[in-house]
């Protein structure tokens, strides 16, 4: 039998009930924000429940609710952005890719209940989910740009899917945050729920989902994923890349740092 709990050391609570895995990111101090093993975390958990006899529908949540999660801790990225801080090459990408492909290639429907804020990577986390649950008092966003990066872990793949190109484009270059009823009114989620009732809503479609034909659910979602699966092979791979330079960039030095600060940051374009 799988043992989780080792997760936890990554901020990730891992609880199976009824067929259904319940991925919490625990971390509500720092609003759920990714940090340490947690991205790794992810990526492992995303394999092994394709492992897991017990796992026949999962969840991601957040711990509190603030936040879902707010994505890479920027302030920890504004510690380490001076001259000489190492940055290891091609490791965006290679984290970019095994998350994305890891959610795409896990079998068993995972719906993201949105308990709080999305933001950047933690937009990302939720809208890879097949569906998407979101507390109406919840904002979702990505960010990137606000900080000097390009939106390509998983926004340039995902966004136009979901909500058109113009849209995302709208969206992706400004970095705006909106509210739980526009991301429901323009497709980006599938449905709002009141805060209080948002797990026994999730928990409730999880197992009517892992109660149903495991093999034509499994293969259906698959089958759909394919449509994704063509759109990485034309975005996501150029899309990290110049997310890769721009991590290695004098503006996300800056955009980190104006974070850390709280304050404008002083765009250089370089």
């Amino acid at each position: 039998m799988i043992d989780y709990a080792r997760f936890a050391e990554d901020y990730l609570l891992v609880d199976i009930d009824d067929g259904v895995a319940t991925i919490t990111i625990n971390r509500p101090e720092r609003r759920n924000a990714v940090a340490g093993g947690m991205h790794d975390g992810f990526e492992q958990l995303l394999t092994l429940f394709n492992r897991d006899e017990r796992v026949k529908a999962a969840i991601i949540t957040g711990a509190g609710d603030k936040a879902f999660c707010a994505g890479a801790d920027v302030k920890e990225m504004a510690s380490r952005s001076g001259e000489g801080a190492p940055r290891p090459l091609g490791g965006v990408t290679q984290n970019a890719k095994w998350l994305i492909h890891n959610f795409l290639n896990l079998e068993v429907p995972i719906i993201a209940a949105i308990n709080g804020d999305a933001v950047g990577l933690g937009a990302t986390l939720a809208l890879m989910c097949d569906i998407t649950l979101m507390a109406d008092t919840a904002r979702i966003g990505d960010t990137h740009v606000k900080v000097g990066l390009v939106a390509g872990d998983g926004g340039a793949l995902m966004w136009p899917f979901l909500i058109g190109m113009n849209r995302a484009k709208e969206l992706l270059m400004t970095g705006r945050l909106i509210g739980a009823e526009e991301a429901e009114r323009i497709g980006l989620v599938n449905r709002v729920v009141p805060q209080a009732k948002l797990m026994d809503e999730a928990r409730s479609l999880a197992r009517e989902l892992a109660a149903g034909a495991p093999l034509a659910i499994r293969w259906t979602k698959l089958s759909l994923n394919q449509h994704i699966w063509q759109q990485m092979i034309n975005t996501h791979h150029y899309s990290t890349a110049v997310e890769a330079l721009t991590m290695a960039s004098e503006d996300v030095r800056e955009g980190t740092t104006a974070f850390a600060e709280k304050r404008q940051p002083n765009w250089k374009g370089r």
